[in-house]
């Protein structure tokens, strides 16, 4: 591996476990100030405090949302978009380059494909081209692969997901970040079919704790390489206490009940 890639993903990546918490912040695009990205520094000092590995957002969001104090965080640089405003929201598009992340000091990039959309040949184009792009200057690239579109059914579907991944990896990404099936043995499936780190993503806002807990566990039981998880961390009531519990579970192997409690002391 290109040395430069090593040493940023060391800073994204914990050396000692091989796997990572990233916490994507990107969604103010996508669908306007939620809750949770009001004010952008508030939110990655809560994350970084809870000892993530990465937090990923656009180019313009890291003068007023990275690091100023406090703990250090890794950076990764999203590249694509699109808005839930328009008719066609899962045509993402690129809107910065690599080079763009590089001045910015950060430690990755990411792109999102949508496998299926109309527009998907434009995307895999994109993808394609960043990821020759991002292996000139060792710079990792983080892919996002769903599959939804008008041919979709099931967008969780263990074959559906294991082609994402796969995409990914055959395309030249350093990471991919799929959905989660729903169960440890059929998200075997989709890592032992990809060589590069999978990471899961979190989805629509969960019902409650326990199933985002339960979730990342049987993930990385599965050979998951940890998380991308946004609005199940950014958007819960304590995001430092869940940050610190979900650490337990990716790089201590925590089991579910013992994470249960130390959310409860919060995060101890």
């Amino acid at each position: 591996m290109h040395l430069g890639k090593s040493i940023r993903m060391e800073r994204i990546f914990n050396r000692n476990t091989g796997r990572a918490i990233i916490v994507p912040v990107d969604h103010g695009v996508t669908v306007g100030p939620i809750d949770g990205i009001i004010d952008m520094r508030v939110t990655v000092d809560k994350v970084a405090e809870g000892g993530a590995n990465a937090v990923l957002m656009h180019k313009g969001l890291a003068r007023c949302g990275h690091r100023g104090k406090g703990h250090d965080v890794g950076l990764i640089v999203h590249l694509s978009a699109s808005t839930s405003i328009s008719p066609y929201p899962n045509a993402k598009t690129l809107v910065a380059s690599v080079e763009d992340a590089i001045k910015l000091g950060a430690d990755g990039i990411s792109v999102h494909v949508n496998l299926g959309d109309e527009s998907e040949r434009e995307m895999l184009r994109d993808m394609g081209q960043v990821a020759s792009k991002a292996n000139e200057w060792g710079m990792p690239l983080l892919a996002m692969v769903y599959a939804r579109g008008p041919k979709v059914k099931d967008e969780f579907d263990m074959n559906m997901v294991r082609h994402c991944a796969r995409v990914g990896e055959e395309l030249g990404a350093d990471v991919v970040k799929v959905a989660y099936t729903g169960e440890a043995d059929s998200f075997a499936k989709v890592v032992e079919a990809c060589c590069i780190p999978v990471v899961i993503a979190g989805g629509p806002k969960l019902d409650n704790d326990r199933d985002l807990v339960k979730m990342v566990h049987d993930s990385v039981a599965a050979g998951a390489a940890g998380l991308s998880v946004g609005r199940n961390v950014f958007q819960h009531s304590d995001v430092t206490s869940l940050v610190k519990t979900l650490h337990h579970v990716v790089h201590d192997d925590m089991d579910v009940d013992e994470a249960m409690d130390v959310l409860s002391n919060g995060g101890e």
